[in-house]
């Protein structure tokens, strides 16, 4: 590791094999805390490269406890790290697509630089982690959705996650999160916090077999916000869209703004379940829901998914999905 970090220092880059090696050899526990917590800090400073994403990512695939589904699952999540605090988009998104009969393998995680990740909202409301197969599919076959909780899939996880705690601000794990659903989905959704990552993802991601659109808010969001236009790209190319585009209303930051702890944000989840949410609230939700269906099927259109997404959230059927994953 000295010598890896030697280079990092002097502005080097890790070929794609180094970056392998080397995530290989922090998972299975070969550096000390202050080297591990040195070697995230270096990308809280500078960028990382498409070769070294790509290294990181296969190294965590090749370790992690893979789980294999007969339906054609999708994930829908973030990065993380837009340092927004919103409501939990991407998990409220996840039942509205699940709700929809998208079959859906949620990876998620603790809450690391927001007060309130996937993993912290199901855990409040009595969701009991798993990495059982039989268990997951029993999931996906009664609620159309099934959680796997990273930290049970990945064990380079649990040497950095004590570190990422104190540390409370994005790390490279962020851009990793999204590329390592243990299920392999075929279909996803991902937002990320900067432009050069959706294009780094948007790179790797054509390089594979999936149905995929990544996206991000001009103005910062790993996420359709409906603050502002947004990017995505997709199998078919990039596109700059706007709110309008998708018949929904621009939203102001402050109406979309997250819970300071776990319980405020678990009760603005169930309001907006049980459509008690407010109008900018449901609309962010459908946005980033409508996003993942266009995903899984182009062909049908934005509008056509919006209107999809819409009746999952207002008939109940998200709920539903929500209430039989947790029972």
């Amino acid at each position: 590791m000295k010598q890896v970090l030697t280079e990092l220092i002097e502005h080097r880059r890790l070929t794609k094999e180094t970056a392998h090696r080397v995530l290989v050899d922090l998972a299975q526990g070969k550096f000390n805390l202050s080297q591990t917590a040195a070697f995230m800090t270096v990308y809280m400073m500078r960028s990382i490269t498409v070769d070294e994403l790509q290294g990181f990512r296969d190294a965590m695939l090749e370790l992690c406890i893979s789980v294999k589904f007969d339906q054609p699952v999708m994930d829908v999540c973030g990065t993380g790290g837009d340092g927004k605090n919103t409501i939990n988009l991407s998990t409220l998104s996840s039942f509205v697509v699940a709700g929809s009969g998208q079959p859906v393998a949620k990876h998620g995680n603790y809450g690391v630089s927001s007060a309130c990740g996937s993993s912290n909202l199901l855990e409040y409301f009595g969701y009991k982690f798993t990495n059982n197969h039989d268990e997951l599919k029993r999931s996906l076959e009664k609620a159309n959705i099934c959680f796997m909780h990273a930290p049970l899939f990945h064990p380079a996880m649990k040497n950095v996650a004590p570190i990422r705690k104190e540390l409370g601000v994005k790390t490279f794990f962020n851009m990793l999160g999204p590329m390592v659903n243990p299920a392999f989905p075929t279909r996803q959704l991902v937002g990320v916090f900067s432009l050069e990552l959706a294009r780094q993802y948007g790179y790797l991601y054509q390089q594979s077999n999936k149905d995929f659109l990544i996206l991000h808010s001009l103005d910062g969001y790993d996420e359709v916000s409906l603050t502002s236009a947004f990017k995505y790209y997709y199998n078919g190319g990039e596109c700059l869209a706007n709110p309008s585009d998708l018949g929904l209303p621009k939203v102001r930051y402050d109406e979309i703004k997250g819970g300071s702890t776990v319980e405020e944000s678990a009760r603005i989840f169930m309001n907006v379940l049980e459509n008690k949410g407010t109008t900018a609230q449901q609309s962010a939700v459908i946005a980033n829901a409508a996003m993942a269906l266009y995903c899984a099927d182009v062909k049908q259109g934005l509008q056509k998914a919006v209107i999809k997404a819409t009746e999952s959230l207002k008939s109940g059927k998200a709920l539903q999905a929500f209430k039989k994953l947790v029972e």
